[in-house]
């Protein structure tokens, strides 16, 4: 049987689009299995000292994506926690494969509708600038729902209280966790 202090010896990185709720389902994660809980997005600006749709304005994206490896990667090395991911992190093919070697991937995953609902208020996302929000979701999730689907774990991210995702996590990391333990 899986316990919560088996769960607590590995790195949960979470994954998918912007409004699904990696951050403040990863919060909530985190203390249920009282980890260390870590957002890329938070580490990044922190690290670089500006605002993320600042270093989109001032460096680009390519400039904004170095970072974000860079941080993931020094996150990664580092005890066991609960990482929130941007978006956009899954997509590089370096920082899919340290994920999936250091850690446990979960994809949280949201209908279009849901995530443009989600995140139609905020003005801070810069892909989502001068475009309808819920195109720009649906030209993403048609890019990049392929990659997101080889985490290790997909949970679906629902409308309603943030406390049944986290247990449809928990759940799915104790089945998975069991069927390695199984395997090996």
């Amino acid at each position: 049987m899986i316990t919560e202090s088996d769960l607590r010896e590995h790195t949960i990185v979470l994954v998918g689009l912007m409004g699904a709720g990696k951050s403040s389902i990863g919060r909530r994660l985190a203390h249920s299995l009282g980890m260390p809980f870590y957002d890329a997005d938070e580490e990044v600006v922190r690290a670089a000292g500006r605002s993320i749709p600042d270093i989109f304005a001032d460096l680009g994206e390519k400039a904004f994506r170095d970072g974000e490896r860079r941080v993931i990667a020094r996150l990664l090395e580092g005890p066991p926690h609960v990482l929130a991911t941007g978006g956009g992190a899954f997509m590089n093919p370096e920082t899919r494969a340290l994920i999936k070697a250091k850690a446990v991937s979960v994809w949280l995953k949201a209908d279009v509708d849901v995530l443009a609902r989600r995140v139609g208020r905020k003005t801070d996302r810069p892909l989502l600038q001068d475009r309808d929000p819920r195109e720009a979701l649906a030209d993403l999730a048609r890019e990049r729902h392929p990659i997101y689907a080889q985490a290790d774990l997909t949970v679906d991210s629902i409308e309603g209280p943030h406390a049944s995702t986290v247990q449809a996590i928990l759940e799915a990391l104790r089945d998975h966790l069991s069927a390695k333990a199984s395997a090996s």
